[in-house]
């Protein structure tokens, strides 16, 4: 396991909260600059995940990370005079993709209590499989991923809190009102859409 000074944990889990609401604002204003902010902030939770023993959270921000460049350039491509265009995805695609995820979230949380010394391996294992689904659908610019965001962002608020990261606590619960923000914005713009098609 990586040790670090207590000070150097929280100043990085600082810089990961200021750079995850840089990134969540962004992407409420349909901003692709919200691909470099989400960058920074994921490599910061990744560190801070590792030394708390969250291989799951640890993994996907550094999946995150990769992600962030797809994002970057899936947005530069499909935005047509500076406006993103926002698309939905049939209800019954979201039932299919929830049972996938509950499926990977029990065999991966399985592995991790066997194998690791994870310290919440089924939270782990949800919030991860789900923020990767969640972040897949923001990247595509589907209006449902600002839902997943908030049901997310309720877990992971309980899971950083309890594993003493009141910084990344204090970032979800941020991140569950801009997620809020972001519905309602994005919900407009698919609206004008339609009525304009």
């Amino acid at each position: 396991m990586v040790t670090l000074p207590p000070g150097v944990i929280r100043s990085v889990e600082i810089l990961a909260l200021v750079a995850g609401i840089a990134y969540a604002v962004l992407a409420v204003l349909r901003n692709r600059l919200c691909w470099v902010a989400g960058a920074v902030s994921c490599a910061c939770a990744a560190v801070v995940a590792g030394v708390r023993l969250l291989p799951m959270q640890s993994g996907l921000q550094i999946f995150y990370v990769g992600m962030s460049a797809y994002g970057w350039w899936n947005w530069t491509r499909s935005t047509t005079q500076g406006e993103l265009s926002v698309g939905v995805w049939p209800f019954a695609w979201h039932i299919v993709a929830a049972l996938v995820l509950i499926v990977l979230t029990y065999l991966s949380a399985t592995l991790l209590a066997a194998e690791t010394r994870a310290a919440w391996p089924l939270l782990d294992s949800l919030t991860t499989w789900f923020s990767l689904f969640a972040t897949w659908l923001t990247a595509k610019a589907r209006l449902e991923n600002w839902l997943y965001w908030i049901a997310i962002d309720g877990v992971l608020v309980y899971l950083f809190y309890v594993q003493d990261l009141p910084f990344l606590a204090l970032l979800n619960v941020l991140l569950i009102g801009i997620a809020g923000a972001g519905y309602v914005s994005w919900r407009r713009r698919f609206q004008a859409q339609t009525a304009a098609a």
